[in-house]
């Protein structure tokens, strides 16, 4: 009977491991096919859900609370169909949101993911970047050697429109996070982190590059495990780096030039105004907030076109009864149409969204949709504290500035990143974890 006994529990701890073995790498497969098309990632999803509802016949109810807040931000998404000013795009675009419901769903039957788990699904993910990067370089390398123009690396350029330089750039640099935060690095993951430090550098993006350099000395300064002079030389070293890339590398120059007054955002992608006349005058902060017409030819800079939405959003307030309830999902750019014609701005810019999370949910979702996002923003980052990971603060400290800049959830990619990250942080046994860095 002894023999029995241990011969079931062995077999149990066994199914148990292969079950969370399949777990782990399905939830690997969702972060590794974001930058693929939506397709790829719907599939990871889909595969993830039926799983994990094959699996529940066998695990507990893992109920949290923190699940619940993207829960009822997407009920609120779909509420927003009672009274949205265009039913056909918020219908659209809850399809797009379905993971805010699904993906905290999945980790409500799931069990609890342990460190390690975590730690192997970021790994994963990271490689997978490595991979994407090296990928995107040789190709432009490829595309160099027939056109003998240097552009070819950088921004844009380097890799597709979908899913973009921005987006390109958000999810190599958690892999880079990855990569930094081990403590005892082989050669294989210092090679790894060379490849996405150049990656980003190369993608341009200066609202990400500064984040990055903020969150990375920050580390090195209070976090890292090493010799205080070794933290010294590291932060030199990352330091003169980026001094280095910003005013030696002409591509990473230009751009951080351009902005240099406007506080380092993002300029807007330019692909759209291929048609636009000769710009003739960029657009200045005040400006954007100040002026009531403009000239075809104004071209607006990242923050000054930043600027401007936040202006147009607050006409919007005093013009419309929007401050309960929004307009509804995705429903909001017809008024920024609108407002472009009504300030006389080259039509193209109506086309561009709010660049910011925060006023994007409020213009779409009302008061108590801003207040959802902030709540789960909180949570996330407090919960990363706490338990003193800096992984999961990287992770929610860039968010936080990133939605800033950019309306990061009015694409599928952006959503699924955000809410399968946060979950599986937000889902980690509290008696396994330790703190990693104090």
């Amino acid at each position: 009977m002894g023999i029995f006994n241990t011969s079931l529990s062995s077999f149990l701890k066994d199914s148990n491991d292969k079950q969370q073995a399949v777990l782990e790498y399905l939830m690997a497969l969702i972060l590794i096919t974001l930058p693929l098309k939506n397709i790829f990632v719907s599939i990871a999803t889909i595969s993830l859900v039926v799983t994990s509802v094959f699996l529940k016949k066998s695990q507990g109810f893992n109920f949290k609370i923190t699940f619940l807040i993207p829960i009822l931000f997407f009920s609120l998404m779909a509420m927003s169909l009672i009274w949205t000013k265009s039913y056909n795009d918020s219908l659209l675009g809850l399809q797009k949101a379905l993971s805010f419901l699904v993906i905290p769903i999945i980790f409500f039957l799931i069990p609890k993911l342990s460190k390690e788990t975590l730690n192997n699904i970021f790994r994963i993910y990271g490689f997978g970047m490595v991979f994407y990067a090296v990928f995107y370089i040789v190709m432009a390398s490829m595309g160099y050697a027939k056109t003998n123009n240097t552009n070819i690396f950088f921004n844009n350029n380097l890799v597709p429109v979908d899913p973009g330089a921005i987006y390109m750039s958000v999810f190599a640099s958690f892999a880079l996070f990855y990569f930094i935060q081990i403590e005892n690095k082989k050669n294989i993951e210092k090679v790894a982190l060379s490849i996405l430090t150049v990656f980003i550098f190369l993608l341009s993006s200066k609202s990400i590059i500064t984040v990055d350099f903020i969150i990375i000395v920050w580390f090195y300064a209070f976090y890292a495990k090493i010799h205080n002079g070794t933290k010294a030389l590291t932060i030199s070293a990352v330091s003169l780096f980026l001094f280095f890339s910003i005013f030696f590398v002409k591509e990473v120059k230009d751009r951080f030039l351009v902005e240099y007054e406007t506080a380092f955002v993002d300029n807007i992608s330019q692909g759209k105004l291929n048609k636009q006349p000769e710009k003739n005058h960029n657009v200045s902060i005040k400006e954007a907030w100040t002026n009531t017409k403009f000239q075809q030819t104004d071209f607006f800079p990242g923050t000054a076109l930043r600027v401007y939405q936040a202006r147009i959003f607050k006409e919007m307030l005093q013009e419309e009864p929007l401050f309960l309830k929004g307009f509804g999902l995705e429903a909001s750019q017809y008024r920024i149409r609108e407002k472009a014609k009504e300030h006389n701005l080259f039509y193209d810019y109506g086309e561009y969204n709010f660049h910011n999370q925060y006023i994007q949910s409020f213009a779409e979702l009302g008061l108590f949709g801003v207040l959802l996002l902030v709540i789960m923003l909180f949570v996330n980052l407090n919960n990363g504290l706490l338990k003193k990971d800096f992984l999961h603060i990287a992770f929610g400290i860039t968010m936080i500035i990133l939605f800033l800049s950019e309306s990061f959830f009015c694409r599928q990619r952006g959503i699924v990143f955000f809410i399968t990250i946060y979950c599986m942080f937000n889902n980690v046994k509290p008696n396994i974890v330790k703190p990693n860095l104090l």
